[in-house]
């Protein structure tokens, strides 16, 4: 069975309708090997990195379990360099059924695409080296690639102003601060988001609770939110908050990731219910 978000409307049922909740798998890589890393010590300081999980099968192995498993719309991220082999076999192993980001491009969009790559993650290239936006790259690879095959990353840290997106492996904080108008402006050039809260990823100790419930409200294309799960029971919540418009992706207390918490067949058997009604 093959699980999927209905992208272009809710599920309908007799005189009412209704989003659900969807868990997506992650393939998060950093040196060629799947880890999953504590998100606000993803620094150039290697003594500062907080390693949760590192795996001893390759990124492959994860993709072949995903795909097993029917669960699409996942992310293979590359957390910095060294990560492209291991990305190319993840990809080669469920083409169509996972998205890439980490270093994506205008240059290297289509060829991420041919490797088999569902969606393209854009996040730093959209941004000049201090943060600031530049709304015409965004506007050039949805030309180039089509906004159906791009997914945004507004992954965020809490500041005064708000949640303020964060680039360079979430260190610089940007320009842009998460709205609605924002949201709205910046679907335009993309079919999806994705919002990581750094603040407390990879940390297992609760979701951004006001984050997901922001997004539920005020996003109008799909979003997948991560950062923080610490219990199964995080899905329902997120699926209560957001009304159901948001997914969520979970790494570091899953336990195929060598976490305690959660069990990955129980996400699994969610999505499935979730399809069944």
């Amino acid at each position: 069975m093959v699980v999927t978000r209905p992208y272009s409307a809710p599920i309908e049922f007799p005189l009412f309708s209704f989003f659900m909740t969807l868990f997506r798998p992650c393939i998060d890589l950093h040196q060629g090997q799947v880890k999953q890393i504590v998100g606000g010590s993803l620094t150039d300081d290697a003594a500062q990195l907080q390693t949760n999980f590192a795996s001893n099968q390759p990124a492959a192995y994860f993709a072949d379990l995903y795909q097993r498993d029917g669960l699409q719309g996942g992310h293979v991220i590359q957390l910095g360099p060294g990560n492209r082999r291991a990305a190319q076999e993840a990809l080669a192993t469920y083409p169509g059924g996972l998205q890439l980001g980490g270093g994506v491009s205008l240059e290297n969009a289509e060829e991420w695409l041919s490797l088999g790559a569902s969606h393209v993650i854009i996040t730093s290239w959209l941004f000049s080296p201090e943060g600031a936006f530049l709304e015409d790259r965004a506007a050039a690879l949805a030309e180039r690639v089509g906004k159906q095959r791009i997914v945004i990353d507004l992954s965020c840290r809490r500041t005064a102003s708000g949640w303020t997106v964060a680039m360079n492996r979430w260190q610089t904080l940007t320009d842009l601060i998460l709205s609605k108008a924002c949201l709205e402006r910046l679907s335009t050039y993309c079919e999806e988001f994705l919002v990581h809260a750094a603040d407390v990823e990879g940390k297992c100790e609760g979701i951004d609770a006001e984050l997901v419930a922001f997004l539920g409200a005020d996003c109008p294309i799909p979003v997948t939110y991560a950062g923080g799960v610490s219990r199964f029971e995080d899905l329902a919540a997120v699926q209560q908050l957001s009304h159901g418009r948001v997914d969520l992706t979970i790494g570091s207390a899953l336990d195929v990731f060598g976490g305690k918490r959660v069990r990955y067949q129980d996400c699994v058997r969610w999505n499935w219910r979730s399809a069944a009604g």
